[in-house]
């Protein structure tokens, strides 16, 4: 009996000294490579031939993260929208807009006639006449007051539409920094677990070579090794690719570091309304696109009046100037000259018989009424992706709230207890690892309902329409 107490005693000494080795210089030079092993005839790790270690993946967490000097969600967006180019080029309509108010304020141009008449080629040498006039069309029934007030609602629209489109910016990039940051804490979560799986692979090893367990104890802990390493590899893919699309979205140049600075536990966001019937309230009084929508109504009833308008008859004024030259060969005291110089005033009236401008008034009409009918459907699709982005944060919260109570920290004490548990024998490998999946898997379910909040306030805070930009303090 004493000599079995000695004998525990000396391995759980060696156990610590080595583990402690592990710790403060890392794995020996023989464990920097792992030889492939083929699935179909799988390697045997003898007491006598142990087989080498994997190398520990190198943390590269502080290339995507820095709590310190990283950027927020909210300088992502600030950059986005300074610095994208489709956003660039739809501001673009705003000048065109601001043109056309412009040119509807300008009045009609005059006309000049000029008019020479002669005589000399029908053998009427001595008759000649020349008129000058001009004239200018006159605008009735406040055409041109109808037309200003349609540029400026178009002016107002497009204002807008620019503001909506921000709007919708801002909600893409928040919600590629929550996938970003879901894949950041799943990365973290991942290098934590494999390293403890290398140092528990130490452990298990120096028990195959003093005889204490079985090897397929080591080829199994291998396994779950590679398994994490693959994982990891999957969740790091996830994590670039959400960088280089939040780069282009945020027009970062490709070869400029991107780390970020938030966390999916403290979004960087503006608090959501208390109630939902405060935030419904909210969205439909701030949503730029329900203003488009309003907008574009009130552009449609300023078409109307302008067709109306243009259904007055055309009147142009004109005066003109004439000289007229004529002679008289045969009379009894010979040539008679005569010149006339004649002022003429006069308007000219169309007559509105066939056409009344009927067709572009009903076409206007019809626009109201489809204005106001899209209005009044996006008024509810507000209502609804209001209502669905506060339940799936209220439902988010309940989960988290879950979560932080009770699975997290017993799913933490479960895996340090079974691991410590089987450093003392009293569980198998299988045990420990099946222990090791159910917490990967509480960690994964937490990361989500983590990104499903945070994605949730994002979301919900695009469907009320408030500024797209929080000031970080």
């Amino acid at each position: 009996m004493r000599s079995v107490i000695y004998y525990k005693l000396d391995l759980r000494a060696k156990l610590c000294l080595l583990t402690a080795c592990v710790l403060l210089q890392g794995l020996p030079a023989s464990a920097q490579t792992s030889p492939e092993v083929s699935a179909a005839t799988p390697t045997v790790v003898t007491a006598a031939a142990p087989r080498p270690l994997p190398s520990a993946p190198k943390t590269l967490i502080g290339l995507y993260y820095d709590p310190v000097q990283g950027a927020s969600s909210n300088d992502l967006v600030g950059r986005a929208l300074s610095s994208n180019g489709e956003l660039a080029a739809a501001r673009l309509d705003v000048e065109r807009a601001r043109a056309r108010l412009r040119q509807a304020g300008l009045r009609p141009n005059p006309t000049v006639d000029f008019e020479q008449t002669t005589g000399r080629l029908t053998g009427s040498g001595g008759e000649s006449e020349t008129s000058v006039g001009v004239s200018l069309p006159l605008e009735l029934g406040g055409q041109r007051r109808r037309r200003i007030e349609l540029a400026r609602a178009e002016l107002e629209a497009t204002e807008a539409e620019i503001a909506d489109r921000e709007r919708r910016l801002a909600g893409e990039v928040r919600a590629l920094y929550a996938e970003a940051l879901g894949a950041i804490r799943e990365l973290e979560t991942t290098d934590g677990l494999n390293k403890l799986d290398l140092q528990t692979t130490v452990v298990v090893q120096v028990r195959v070579s003093e005889g204490e367990s079985a090897p397929i104890e080591l080829n199994l802990l291998r396994v779950e090794v590679d398994r994490l390493r693959s994982r990891r590899a999957l969740v790091e893919g996830r994590l670039r690719s959400a960088l280089i699309r939040l780069k282009s979205l945020a027009g970062v140049p490709a070869d400029e570091p991107l780390r970020l600075r938030e966390s999916l536990a403290a979004p960087g966001h503006t608090a959501p309304p208390a109630t939902l019937d405060s935030a419904i309230e909210i969205a439909l009084r701030t949503r730029p696109d329900l203003r488009l929508a309003r907008l574009t109504e009130e552009v449609a009833q300023a078409g109307f009046r302008l067709a109306r308008a243009q259904g007055s008859p055309d009147v142009t004024a004109f005066s003109r100037y004439t000289i007229s030259k004529s002679a008289f060969d045969e009379t009894p005291v010979g040539v008679l000259r005569d010149k006339d110089k004649l002022l003429t005033f006069g308007v000219s009236v169309g007559i509105p018989v066939f056409n009344k401008n009927q067709g572009a008034k009903a076409e206007a009409a019809v626009a109201v009424t489809q204005a106001r009918t899209r209005r009044e459907f996006l008024e509810a699709v507000v209502r609804s992706e209001v209502a669905s982005a506060y339940a799936r944060y209220e439902a988010a919260r309940a989960a988290l709230f879950t979560f932080e109570q009770g699975v997290i920290e017993r799913s933490n004490d479960n895996i340090k207890t079974i691991r410590a548990a089987y450093e003392l024998g009293a569980f198998s490998i299988t045990e420990l690892i099946a222990e090791q999946r159910r917490f990967v898997d509480s960690q994964r379910e937490y990361t989500e309902a983590l990104s499903e909040q945070y994605r949730a306030i994002a979301d919900l805070q695009s469907a009320v329409g408030t500024p797209v930009i929080k000031e970080d303090r």
